[in-house]
């Protein structure tokens, strides 16, 4: 679904430098289709993306509909924006989440 093809965009746009860069692991709690828990880990070496909970503790929390995160990365869509509504939350470190929006 457009959930799992947005993170195999993802897991193929996580370079060393935006690992080193950003040393952040990013959380989504999407609900909806293709929802579930999934995660961007730019902390770990070599990076990853996926489904599940990451391998270490994620620095930010995001929960939103998957709808909403397709049209977040699709769009280019300001990660600030995706939150205006009240049906979006972001828990953690919001420089990590600025440094998660140079990398889209």
């Amino acid at each position: 679904g457009p959930v799992a093809e947005t993170f195999r965009v993802i897991q193929g746009a996580v370079t060393e430098e935006y690992v080193r860069s950003t040393q952040g692991v990013f959380q989504f709690e999407l609900s909806g289709d293709g929802g579930g828990t999934w995660y961007i880990d730019l902390k770990t070496k070599g990076g990853s993306a996926g489904f599940g909970k990451p391998s270490v503790t994620a620095d930010v929390v995001m929960s939103m509909s998957s709808a909403d995160f397709v049209k977040m990365f699709a769009d280019k869509l300001k990660l600030f924006m995706a939150f205006m509504p009240g049906n979006s939350s972001i828990q953690g470190d919001m420089m990590l989440t600025l440094s998660l929006e140079k990398m889209l």
